[in-house]
């Protein structure tokens, strides 16, 4: 037993009627409220796990922060429900949306054969939605190798954790290809290109807005990403 999940008794009825007692393994929600200088911010619905990556990823694609060196620390309190962000500069939470700036991105230089070898790798799956079936992955790479793996609820939550560990352990982000179990709507599109990742990729695919928005900045899109095939959006 863990807190990240639990196991739980379910009724399974088939087609002709019947009903049978199995059992089934639940992902439990965590609440996670972010607090920066003092003023809360923000609360998340996540996993318990990768914490701090998950603040560190949200914080720079919120554009709280724009390096890892903006952050003087972040304390959690004993359950893990408070994140306290001590900025290194003061920042009115209410300016941040208008603080935040997509840049163009400098054009990325990759194989598609690093694509290739992380649905490899993504279809390998993972251990708690093997488990749960209830989670969204991100991978984050760089110059064919396989950095980061991830889990949460939300597919939201993966990639900012992803990208929190590239910029927490000083990896050029620039340099890196963010893969994601999730469909690329404007909102991912977004955070990828806030972070710097220039070559983001999916094994669903992408809106028309999100691929609209990739061009605009320069953002490599692939979407329908197999071992074998993929889509280049842009």
């Amino acid at each position: 037993m863990t807190d990240l999940y639990r196991s739980s008794e379910v009724t399974l009825i088939t087609t002709d009627g019947s009903r049978s007692e199995t059992g089934a393994v639940l992902l439990n929600e965590h609440e996670l409220r972010i607090i920066v200088n003092e003023q809360s911010v923000m609360k998340l619905i996540c996993t318990g796990q990768h914490l701090n990556e998950l603040v560190t990823g949200r914080l720079l694609t919120s554009g709280f922060i724009e390096s890892a060196e903006d952050i003087n620390k972040i304390l959690f309190n004993e359950h893990k429900t408070e994140a306290c962000v001590f900025l290194n500069n003061d920042i009115d939470p209410d300016t941040v949306k208008n603080r935040r700036v997509l840049r163009t991105l400098p054009a990325p230089d990759y194989k598609h054969e690093w694509i290739f070898a992380m649905a490899k790798q993504f279809e390998k799956g993972t251990r708690l939605h093997d488990m749960t079936s209830c989670t969204h992955s991100c991978m984050l790479a760089r110059c064919g190798k396989i950095l980061f793996t991830c889990e949460d609820i939300g597919r939201h939550n993966a990639m900012d954790k992803a990208i929190g560990y590239g910029l927490s352990s000083g990896i050029p982000l620039s340099e890196c290809i963010l893969y994601t179990s999730g469909r690329i709507p404007v909102d991912m599109a977004e955070k990828s290109i806030a972070a710097g990742v220039a070559v983001l990729a999916s094994k669903s695919i992408p809106t028309a807005d999100a691929v609209d928005l990739a061009k605009k900045y320069g953002l490599v899109i692939i979407g329908n990403a197999r071992p074998d095939s993929m889509k280049l959006f842009t």
